[in-house]
Formats: structure tokens, C-alpha cells, sequence
């Protein structure tokens, strides 16, 4: 199983990144998918994730402006950021697992993990 993130970036405060992440090897289709994102010297921390059923949950910081899509059929989830801020600036992964939404938060929920895309929000 792979996932290959992509769509990172240098943007300008308040601008847009669209990020992409393409699972192979497997279907995902009763998964749950999301993305993380860690800063340097800080922790991973859940950005937004999506249940099999479409069910999705973000981190406060990012309500409002990012939004997770999942395309089952093409094994693809995508993360749109819009009015993208400085303290956006992470490594962003994709992951992939199955459980319960409770558990979304903890990264050792998470079965499959991205390399990483960076994303780099200039002030």
C-alpha cells in the first residue's frame, strides 16, 4: 500500500493550495482518510479527516477554510486550503485508516502514511 502526497507549495498569506494524496495497492473504499500536518518543533496534530461515509471532522484552527474531499472511486482525498495563514506552514500527510472517529486524533490510529508534502505560508 502507497500513498503519494502532492500539491505542496509556496503560497502568500491568504492565498489557496489544493493537496492531493492517490492511495494504490488497495481500495479503500470502507476507510477512513485524512491529513496531518506538523510544524517544525511542533507535534503531528489532525488537520481534517473523512469516514467511509463521508462523516468529516477538522481541527479548529482550520474550520471554515479547509475542506476535505474523498473520491472513492479514483482512491484519491484531497485537502483544499483557502485563506491559507502563516501558522499553516507544515509538512502535510496523508493517511488512511479504519476507527473509530474518536481515535481520529491520535496519529497510532492511522494505518498508512504519505511522504509528506511541504507547505510553506509566506507573511
Amino acid at each position: 500500500v502507497q500513498l503519494q502526497a502532492s500539491g505542496g507549495g509556496l503560497v502568500q498569506a491568504g492565498g489557496s493550495l489544493r493537496l492531493s494524496c492517490i492511495v494504490s495497492g488497495s481500495t479503500f473504499t470502507n476507510y477512513d482518510m485524512g491529513w496531518y500536518r506538523q510544524a517544525p518543533g511542533k507535534q503531528r496534530e489532525l488537520v481534517a479527516a473523512i469516514s467511509s461515509g463521508g462523516s468529516t471532522d477538522y481541527a479548529d484552527s482550520v474550520k471554515g477554510r479547509f475542506t476535505i474531499i474523498k473520491d472513492s472511486a479514483k482512491n484519491t482525498v484531497n485537502l483544499q486550503m483557502n485563506s491559507l495563514k502563516f501558522e499553516d506552514t507544515a509538512v502535510y500527510y496523508c493517511a488512511v485508516t479504519r476507527i473509530v472517529r474518536s481515535s481520529w486524533s491520535l496519529p497510532s490510529s492511522w494505518y498508512y502514511w504519505g511522504q509528506g508534502t511541504l507547505v510553506t505560508v509566506s507573511s
